[in-house]
């Protein structure tokens, strides 16, 4: 094996973890004003989308284990944006829904999609390659989750 396939710069880990640290940086600001994290953003993203959810259909949209989502959302709950219910057809399911507080925070959360747009697109970075990248790194996320199963 040669010794450049193991420099950082040839890696292309590298540059996928760090863009998703530094957007995720990103976001924070506009986070912080709705006293929510990155990752509760995104269970919101997903409620807002549909409602009334069982954890199980959130861990397979978020590609997240249910030991990793369920701490979160007891403190969601706590933070009152969500509500916890055993389903009714089947007691080992809980569904999740918004709360009035949870519907609320979409309103203050449109903004966030533009804004973090404007700090993507540049001068040298259109929309176009944004959009491109995004639909190349679902295609990833595709191939990879199926090789995770």
């Amino acid at each position: 094996m040669e010794d450049s396939q193991l420099k950082l710069s040839n890696q292309i880990c590298f540059p996928l973890y760090s863009v998703s640290r530094l957007i995720t940086k990103a976001y924070k600001p506009f986070l912080d004003k709705m006293e929510i994290t990155y990752p509760q953003y995104l269970v919101l993203l997903v409620l807002w989308e549909n409602d009334n959810l069982t954890v199980n259909q959130i861990t397979e949209k978020l590609l997240l284990n249910t030991n990793t989502l369920s701490p979160m959302l007891k403190r969601m709950e706590k933070l009152e944006l969500i509500e916890r219910n055993r389903s009714k057809e089947d007691e080992r399911s809980v569904i999740i829904k918004l709360t009035q507080r949870g519907k609320d925070l979409k309103t203050k959360a449109a903004c966030i999609p533009n804004e973090l747009a404007s700090v993507l697109v540049t001068q040298n970075i259109q929309v176009e390659d944004v959009m491109n990248l995004k639909n190349i790194l679902n295609e990833w996320i595709d191939v990879l989750s199926k090789e995770e199963k």
